[in-house]
């Protein structure tokens, strides 16, 4: 795994498909293959379907008097195998190059299990059941490889994770002070600190001071270097958009709000305090500690 990670070998091609990938004219569509509306990427759930199926219908292969039932789950295998390698592509447009590498020996070795069904699933059409279930197993093996880079990519390479979930259990409680309002001119993202985590901070015109983790909840890219757009700031990685007011991701591939902070400002000095994307605003208590 760390040699597919670390070889260049195959970056033209990697760069090819990437490009061909985000060519596809798929709008508003390209979000809800992400998995923005579910708050984590779909391809992980859609994959259970494809594999369930193929996985009872090897148990069926098992048994006596089954062979119809076992090429149903064939079918219905393949049939849902096609969404989810689309939302699996999607995902993988927008990785980094180790994780690219990866994902596309996954990727192969998915397509590969998907021909040994196509295959499984003809001769089972034919009457061939025999010849059927060795397909069928090597299709399952196939996909078994895939489903171990799969995972390679998930929890050792942490592809589609929130890369901003740790910014509640690190940043304590109360407010932080994040410097001198001075330090940051009308409409331009600032990177800051509070406490040992970087944030973004953003003036308006108004007065009004937002502040958000600075590490982009997709792929850690560096939100203070992105634009601000429509009242939120896109990512310079991959584009995500953020919502100021509140972190909320309003475009991805983001699935996963950016951490927001409440802000004040007194004797002319920001501060900033976590807050949750629950919250409403701050209490009245400390609304009036801010006029002070």
């Amino acid at each position: 795994m760390d040699r597919i990670e670390r070889s260049d070998r195959a970056d033209q091609l990697v760069n090819a498909v990437q490009r061909t990938v985000r060519a596809v004219p798929m709008g508003r569509g390209r979000d809800v293959l992400h998995g923005r509306w579910l708050g984590h990427p779909v391809h992980p759930l859609m994959v259970q379907l494809p594999l369930g199926s193929w996985m009872s219908a090897a148990v069926l292969d098992c048994l006596p008097g089954q062979q119809r039932a076992a090429r149903a789950l064939v079918g219905v295998g393949l049939v849902a195998a096609l969404p989810a390698a689309l939302a699996g592509w999607t995902d993988w447009a927008e990785l980094r190059h180790p994780q690219m590498r990866v994902g596309l020996v996954h990727a192969a070795a998915n397509a590969a299990g998907v021909s040994l069904y196509a295959a499984s699933f003809a001769a089972r059409t034919r009457g061939r059941f025999g010849r059927g279930r060795l397909w069928g197993l090597a299709g399952l093996t196939a996909v078994s490889v895939g489903g171990a880079l799969g995972g390679h990519m998930a929890f050792r390479q942490a592809s589609g994770a929130n890369h901003a979930e740790h910014i509640p259990d690190v940043v304590g409680p109360g407010w932080h002070r994040i410097g001198e309002l001075s330090d940051f001119p009308v409409g331009v993202p600032v990177r800051g600190r509070l406490e040992d985590e970087s944030v973004v901070v953003v003036r308006e015109e108004a007065g009004t001071v937002h502040v958000l983790a600075d590490r982009c909840s997709h792929m850690g890219g560096p939100l203070s270097e992105g634009e601000i757009v429509a009242g939120c700031i896109r990512c310079p990685w991959h584009g995500s958009a953020f919502r100021l007011s509140d972190g909320w991701n309003v475009t991805g591939p983001a699935t996963a709000p950016q951490p927001a902070f409440e802000t004040r400002i007194t004797a002319g000095h920001v501060d900033a305090r976590f807050r949750p994307l629950y919250a409403t605003g701050a209490s009245k208590a400390d609304e009036a500690e801010g006029e002070r």
